[in-house]
C-alpha cells in the first residue's frame, strides 16, 4: 500500500477521526486508524466500538491496500513535518514509512482485517435536514447533558423527530436546553433517540456549513451520512424523562437583555467564585440588572448592566457557568429572562425556537 497526500488533508482527516479513538481502551486496535487506499481515495476510519466514524482523504494512490496505524502517534508526527507533500509507504509486516523531504519516519501498524467491520444500513427511518442546521441545533442544547454516569438516559441528547419538527433536548437535572425546528419527514416515521453526548461531539466538529445531509434510525443505532462522511452511532436505551413538565408554563415577570453584556457581566463576577460558593446573584429591578458575587476569604464583585424591566425587585442566584453555556452559543443580540421568584426556575429565551430551563441555587 503506498500513497501521497498533503499534509493539510491527511492533518484534517486524521483530527476528524481521532475524535471516537478510545484512549482507555484494552484493545490496542482500537487505539489505531484504519487506512484503505481504493481508486482515487484514501479512507480513514476509528471506532471505539460505541461510536465509529469513516471519511475520505484527497490522496494520490499508487498502490492499493489497508493498514491501521496508531491514530495518536501517527496525528503527532504528521503535525510537526514540514508543509509539504508527504508519502506514506506500508508494507506487508504492516509498518509504515513516512516520508517528507528530508524527514523520515517508519512505525508499526496491525494488521486492517483486526479492525472492527464498521456497520451500515439502508433500511429503517430516514431523515434529511441541512448539516448547518443540526450543527447549530445540537451546539445550542448539548452542553447541557449530563456527565453523571448514574443517570446513563442523560448522558446524551434526545432527538425526536414528531409532528412535523425535530425537537432536541439535553438536560443534567439542574438545567434544560431545548430547540426545534420544522423538518419534513413522513408522519409513519415519528422517533425518539437519545444519541451519546460523544456522538454529538463529534457531529458539531465534523459537520460542515453547506450542503445537506441523512439520518438512518434503525433499532438501537443511528448513522448520519454526510458528504462522503459517515458517522455511525449505538443509540442510549432507555426512555427520556418527560422534560415539558419541567418547563414553567408561566413566569410572572420578563426582562430584556443585550446578550453579550449578560455575557461579560457573568463572566467578569465570576473571578471571584470558588469550588465551594460557586454561584451569582442577579437582582433584577426597574430597567438594571445588577450581577454580584461574594466569597468568603476572596472578596466580592459587582457590575450593573440596563435592561428592559418594569416588574418587582427580584434576586436569584445561579451557577455562573450555566449562565454563560447558552449566552456563548446563541447568536441574536437580545436574550429574555422569565422569572417568577427567586426559588423558581429561571426561563431564557430568544427569537428562535429555543428555551433553556434554569434551577436557582439557595444561597443564604
Amino acid at each position: 500500500m503506498k500513497f501521497k497526500v498533503t499534509k493539510s488533508a491527511i492533518l484534517d482527516g486524521q483530527q476528524k477521526v481521532l475524535g471516537v479513538v478510545s484512549t482507555r481502551s484494552t484493545m490496542p486496535i482500537l487505539s489505531n486508524v484504519l487506512f484503505e487506499a481504493e481508486g482515487k481515495t484514501l479512507w480513514l476510519s476509528a471506532t471505539d466500538l460505541e461510536v465509529s466514524i469513516r471519511c475520505p482523504v484527497e490522496a494520490e494512490i499508487i498502490e492499493e491496500g489497508a493498514c491501521t496505524l496508531p491514530g495518536k502517534r501517527l496525528l503527532s508526527i504528521l503535525r510537526e513535518l514540514p508543509e509539504d507533500e508527504i508519502e506514506i509507504d506500508i508494507d506487508d509486516k504492516d509498518e509504515a514509512s513516512i516520508r517528507c523531504q528530508s524527514s523520515f519516519f517508519k512505525i508499526l501498524g496491525l494488521p486492517a482485517e483486526d479492525f472492527p467491520k464498521i456497520q451500515t444500513f439502508k433500511k429503517g427511518n430516514a431523515y434529511n435536514i441541512e448539516q448547518s442546521r443540526l450543527k447549530e441545533m445540537l451546539k445550542k442544547s448539548g452542553y447541557a447533558a449530563s456527565t453523571d454516569e448514574t443517570r446513563f438516559v442523560l448522558n446524551g441528547v434526545l432527538m425526536s423527530f414528531k409532528d412535523d419538527k425535530l425537537t432536541i433536548v439535553a438536560t443534567d437535572g439542574r438545567r434544560l436546553a431545548l430547540v426545534e425546528q420544522e423538518v419534513e419527514f413522513p408522519s409513519e416515521s415519528n422517533v425518539d433517540m437519545i444519541v451519546p453526548t460523544k456522538t454529538v461531539n463529534q457531529l458539531i466538529s465534523s459537520l460542515g456549513t453547506e450542503g445537506d445531509m441523512k439520518i438512518l434510525t434503525k433499532e438501537k443505532q443511528v448513522a448520519f451520512e454526510f458528504g462522503k462522511t459517515l458517522i455511525v452511532s449505538k443509540l442510549i436505551d432507555g426512555t427520556y424523562p418527560n422534560f415539558r413538565q419541567v418547563i414553567p408554563s408561566q413566569c410572572e415577570e420578563r426582562a430584556t437583555i443585550e446578550r453579550e453584556s449578560m455575557l461579560g457581566a457573568v463572566k467578569r463576577v465570576s473571578l471571584l467564585t470558588t469550588d465551594k460558593t460557586n454561584s451569582v446573584k442577579l437582582q433584577f429591578a426597574n430597567n438594571k440588572l445588577e450581577v454580584s458575587a461574594s466569597t468568603p476569604d476572596v472578596g466580592e464583585a459587582r457590575e450593573t448592566i440596563p435592561i428592559k424591566y418594569s416588574g418587582k425587585t427580584i434576586t436569584v442566584a445561579f451557577n455562573p457557568e450555566y449562565v454563560l453555556a447558552p449566552l456563548r452559543t446563541l447568536e441574536g443580540d437580545e436574550v429574555f429572562m422569565e422569572l417568577t421568584d427567586d426559588l423558581s426556575p429561571g426561563v431564557l429565551k430568544c427569537d428562535i425556537p429555543f428555551l433553556y430551563v434554569l434551577m436557582p441555587m439557595r444561597v443564604s
